[in-house]
């Protein structure tokens, strides 16, 4: 059996999480703390992710980045990047379709914190940088490791986004979920088993460090709230 889609799994889910880290805790704040008229309008764009088929968004990501597309040709030829059918494709299409699942609980325990804490720090002082790194995100460690895990967790599972975005190239895009796809296809239910267990085992044991945190704070899932 090729281990070779497991290692790209872990290695898409591992930069999915890293990027949708640097990304979604900004946005998450923003989204807590933010009295903007737009907020609402950012708000569902974000949770999008969470009712939309991921075929969806991955035929509009195809459509968008494509060769044939303005985006997709301007990118090839002065920038010499091309989105489809390689690696940094999925990773984006990862990084969209994982967004609510980084940027929801973190914004849940930014919510979380009293206003009173927040203004307390300002009035002995604090910048607002200082109450961030100081008050802010201490007081939301549960949620924003929650935030990471839920993501790893989730982006190891990816197949609509992946297989619309990237295809189903060995080495390059098919992952796990695609490899089991293709071994059911050929009736390799052995094959099919052993990359399933890796998926379920791994999958189990980051959900168990998530319930295993002790947080108390509600955070949504595909639709759901998981206390």
């Amino acid at each position: 059996m090729d281990l070779q889609p497991v290692l790209l799994t872990f290695q898409l889910a591992a930069l999915t999480t890293m990027i949708l880290f640097l990304l979604g805790m900004p946005l998450a704040y923003w989204l807590a703390m933010s009295r903007s008229r737009y907020r609402q309008i950012v708000q569902t764009l974000v949770s999008m992710p969470l009712i939309l088929p991921p075929v969806v968004l991955g035929f509009y990501l195809l459509l968008l980045f494509s060769p044939e597309s303005y985006l997709g040709s301007f990118l090839e030829k002065f920038f010499h990047i091309r989105l489809v059918f390689n690696f940094p494709g999925i990773v984006l299409g990862s990084v969209l379709f994982n967004l609510p699942f980084m940027v929801q609980p973190m914004q849940s325990g930014f919510s979380a914190i009293p206003k009173s804490v927040i203004e307390a720090s300002w009035t002995l002082g604090k910048s607002t940088l200082e109450t961030l790194f100081r008050v802010i995100l201490p007081m939301s460690q549960n949620a924003i490791l929650t935030a990471m895990a839920l993501t790893l967790a989730h982006s190891m599972g990816e197949f609509g986004v992946v297989l619309m975005m990237g295809g189903n190239i060995p080495g390059e895009t098919r992952v796990a979920s695609i490899a089991i796809y293709n071994a059911v296809e050929s009736l390799d239910y052995k094959a099919a088993h052993i990359y399933s267990l890796i998926l379920f085992f791994s999958s189990f044991i980051i959900l168990l460090l998530i319930f295993s945190l002790g947080t108390s704070k509600t955070f949504v899932l595909r639709g759901k709230n998981i206390d």
